[in-house]
């Protein structure tokens, strides 16, 4: 985590009023905070937003292994003309954020963040994505779809956002992610959302995106991970099927879980029922995780995650 000082973005054209709109809303704050566990943290982040003259509207902690392990806090708090004062009330916060040895994120709830999706062919996860954003259900500007298929360009261009179609080619995959890596720098993204993005991105793509990478994987991990994770649960006979949204690392889908769900099914399921079902989850979790991740309420802990939803 680390402070954030950038003016606050516009709602991309065509998109409906999200809740940052109204001037109330850009008075809110967020900080999220990790440091080692001792006492006095939470007295000294309230009595810092009491002589900001903030008013605290959410707190949520969580500590590991007290006493002496690491605690976290997440604080939403209303501070009249914040946007104005932003600059100010990060630099004191820092001084007090150094005595605790804080890792910590400021944040203004109206600030808009700019999200990337990348996509293949499927777009059921995509489209819950864009209008969940069109509805101001998701704290994000969408700046570009990028996919290495051109079957959802119109789908993409009926929401009035960019699309970028970068084939993918076994031969020259690190040309291909050269070009991605530089619609996202010259667009200033601060996350990519695999949308069933069915490539494997490079470690060198991983180190130098701009931002993190949330995927949407098509099981509850780790069972059945694969091209075909729904033929291989009807030939199992599974009572489950669900979906998980974690964190992209190096290590392929071991990355920090931020979010899952499950869909209880029998031995009359089949397989295309069982990938229709799949789909339902597969989007509500990915716009969970994105959701909260997008609101500053995820924290990485080593390989887990620690989320104030």
């Amino acid at each position: 985590m680390s402070t954030d000082n950038r003016p606050a973005r516009r709602h991309p054209a065509g998109a409906s009023a999200a809740p940052g709109a109204d001037a109330a809303h850009r008075d809110i704050g967020r900080l999220l905070i990790a440091c080692p566990d001792r006492p006095g943290i939470v007295a000294a982040v309230s009595g810092f937003l009491f002589e900001a003259g903030a008013n605290i509207l959410e707190s949520q902690q969580h500590s590991t292994d007290p006493p002496g392990g690491t605690f976290y806090l997440l604080v939403e708090f209303h501070l009249p003309g914040l946007a104005g004062r932003f600059g100010d009330v990060r630099d004191q916060f820092s001084r007090l954020a150094g005595s605790f040895a804080m890792r910590w994120k400021l944040t203004q709830a109206a600030e808009l963040k700019r999200v990337a999706v990348f996509v293949s062919r499927a777009d059921h996860a995509l489209q819950e994505l864009l209008w969940r954003a069109h509805s101001g259900e998701l704290n994000a500007d969408i700046r570009m779809v990028i996919s290495n298929h051109p079957d959802l360009a119109e789908t993409v261009g009926a929401w009035g956002i960019p699309f970028h179609h970068v084939p993918v080619l076994r031969e020259a995959k690190d040309e291909a992610e050269t070009a991605q890596l530089k619609l996202l720098a010259a667009d200033e993204v601060d996350v990519v959302v695999l949308a069933r993005y069915m490539q494997i991105l490079s470690p060198r793509f991983l180190a130098e995106c701009p931002g993190p990478v949330i995927n949407i994987h098509h099981s509850f991990l780790p069972a059945f991970a694969g091209a075909n994770p729904y033929q291989a649960a009807a030939d199992r006979g599974v009572k489950l099927i669900g979906a998980t949204a974690h964190y992209v690392t190096a290590d392929l889908d071991a990355g920090p879980i931020i979010e899952q769900d499950t869909v209880r099914v029998d031995h009359r399921y089949t397989v295309d029922e069982l990938r229709r079902l799949g789909r339902h989850v597969e989007r509500s979790v990915l716009a969970r995780a994105v959701a909260w991740h997008l609101d500053d309420r995820v924290i990485v802990h080593q390989n887990k995650t620690i989320v104030f939803a």
